[in-house]
């Protein structure tokens, strides 16, 4: 299934890099972005995976309440962002519900890759995302991604959510542990990934066979696709394969995270990779 290869010619992303000044506004004059928790990541593991993100440079305001202050100053030392607060005041800046743990802060997604940094990784498989965009599923996919040990993950330009928000929480830190990459077209990036030696795996519940059928010792792309649609006929045609995961008790679907932290068990059990 696979197709002629051509190099991937898409852009690299500018860098943006962070404001090190603390915002003064009130929350009602927060803007609606703000307001929603776009650029704040909250809870104890995502705040702290962040902090220690050497990619990211600076933060732009960092609230905690004094318990978590002090946890805070014993691990990093010196923040010249944080201030501490309460716990009232927090939640005031995010999202209604937001589980903050005391600790929230206000900085830039992590800053993407280039395609060429997934594509030299020595990591038995990579994650490409096909317009998943539940930002509640794409963190879902980086905390497994993390755990088995996956090289990166790509998500597309558009139709795809910020790393931030409640994405950053489901994640549990991941997003700053796993690197990923962001491509214009996800069929010239499996183009590009197999001229580097990388082999493309779709997961399709329509596949015939199972998922463990198709997998070998190669360096292995995993594709997913939305859980609604599945995967485009264009990425599912730049696939080598498509697999299944198996399902004797006779449910009809798994969520797209589920099904991704079984398929990165998959592929991560198959030992030492081969070129």
């Amino acid at each position: 299934m696979a197709s002629s290869h051509e190099r991937n010619d898409r852009k690299r992303p500018g860098r943006e890099g962070f404001s090190g000044r603390p915002q003064g506004r009130s929350p009602g004059q927060r803007p609606r972005a703000e307001r929603d928790g776009a650029e704040w990541v909250w809870g104890w593991h995502p705040v702290t995976a962040a902090l220690q993100n050497p990619l990211r440079t600076g933060a732009k305001r960092l609230l905690a309440t004094p318990e978590r202050a002090k946890r805070l100053a014993e691990q990093f030392g010196a923040l010249p962002a944080l201030q501490v607060t309460e716990p009232a005041a927090i939640a005031a800046h995010l999202p209604a519900g937001a589980a903050h743990q005391g600790l929230a802060l206000k900085a830039a997604p992590p800053e993407p890759a280039d395609l060429e940094t997934l594509a030299d990784s020595a990591a038995r498989f990579l994650v490409m995302l096909d317009q998943v965009t539940d930002p509640q599923n794409v963190g879902a996919i980086f905390r497994s991604a993390a755990a088995f040990g996956a090289g990166g993950v790509i998500l597309q330009e558009r139709h795809a959510p910020a790393l931030s928000g409640a994405l950053a929480k489901a994640s549990a830190g991941a997003i700053d542990l796993v690197p990923h990459a962001r491509a214009t077209n996800l069929s010239r990036a499996l183009e590009f990934l197999a001229d580097h030696g990388w082999r493309a795996v779709g997961l399709a519940g329509e596949a015939e066979a199972p998922l463990a059928a198709v997998l070998d010792e190669r360096r292995t792309v995993l594709v997913l696709g939305s859980e609604g649609e599945g995967l485009r006929r264009l990425v599912s045609e730049h696939c080598d394969a498509l697999g299944r995961i198996p399902m004797p008790g006779g449910f009809e679907s798994l969520n797209v995270s589920a099904a991704a932290a079984v398929a990165f068990y998959e592929v991560s059990s198959r030992g030492a990779v081969v070129d």
